[in-house]
């Protein structure tokens, strides 16, 4: 892959490069997180969106985010570098139900061309065991258990669903997968507080940073309760547009906010590589 270029860095001064020569030298520099806080897990949101705000066509068999990134590869680079850098994968049951049966949520799924460059990373640089693990937030509990991330070796999955939502994964077999764990949390009318989740994980799991890739209404109930801390946004020229009648979501859906409410982020970092932008947030604090 051609090297994205690095347009903008405003990057914390860190006393050394963290990725690799051959990592760094692709993604244009050097990728850190804050430390660990102990108070929660950091949460850092990544989607690739259209000129106009679209992050899916919503249409049978393109739905997903690369149809948005056009495949682009960089896109795909960065997203399985995020997924290398981290402790846990989040995501909604609908992103799953999108995807083909066959994806991990594992860096090397994504982006194969550097595996073992990702894998190096994580083992060396990070001193991080194994795959992510991949959260899945169901709180119906309606999931294809057949799908390859609940049966391919090294892959470890929590399912996080509500109380009806684990009765119904135990009558399709949940309990026979022996890489897949399944928490029920209270919930309100279904709704599972995403706090919770992230107690789970900090507690249960010793999760530490947190990679969100949606869905949008999983992501906005994540931002409505002040819990998302940086966004990645692969940025792609294209238009989607919307209609009344079949609606096409933006990166937060189900909640909005008001002027005086609404996140404020500041720019990190802003890369480039053809016709696409690659931006970095971080939520400004107080906010």
């Amino acid at each position: 892959m051609e090297p994205v270029r690095t347009l903008i860095d405003l990057q914390d001064a860190s006393p050394g490069p963290l990725l690799p020569d051959e990592l760094r030298i692709l993604y244009g520099g050097d990728l850190r997180f804050p430390a660990f806080s102990g108070e929660r897990p950091y949460v850092v949101g990544n989607f690739v969106s259209t000129l106009d705000g679209v992050i899916s066509f919503k249409v049978p068999g393109q739905s997903g985010g690369g149809t948005i990134s056009g495949s682009d590869e960089a896109d795909r680079f960065i997203m399985g570098l995020l997924r290398a850098s981290v402790d846990a994968v989040v995501v909604g049951a609908g992103t799953v139900h999108e995807v083909t049966p066959t994806h991990l949520w594992i860096a090397e799924s994504i982006y194969p061309e550097t595996k073992d460059l990702y894998t190096g990373y994580r083992r060396t640089a990070l001193r991080k065991a194994g795959y992510p693990l991949l959260v899945i937030v169901s709180g119906s509990g309606g999931l294809d258990l057949g799908r390859a991330i609940f049966h391919t070796p090294g892959t470890r999955v929590l399912i996080v669903t509500t109380e009806s939502g684990k009765h119904r994964l135990a009558s399709i077999g949940a309990k026979t997968l022996d890489s897949t764990e399944v928490a029920a949390l209270d919930d309100t009318g279904g709704l599972i507080d995403p706090s919770t989740i992230l107690a789970l994980l900090r507690d249960e799991f010793g999760v530490r940073i947190v990679l969100h890739e949606g869905g949008a209404t999983l992501f906005g109930c994540f931002m409505a309760h002040g819990l998302v801390d940086e966004v990645f946004l692969t940025l792609a020229p294209q238009i989607a547009g919307r209609t009344a009648e079949r609606p096409r979501p933006g990166m937060v859906a189900a909640v909005e906010f008001r002027p005086e409410t609404a996140p404020w982020f500041h720019l990190v970092s802003a890369k480039q590589r053809g016709g696409h932008l690659y931006l970095r947030y971080r939520v400004k604090s107080g906010t």
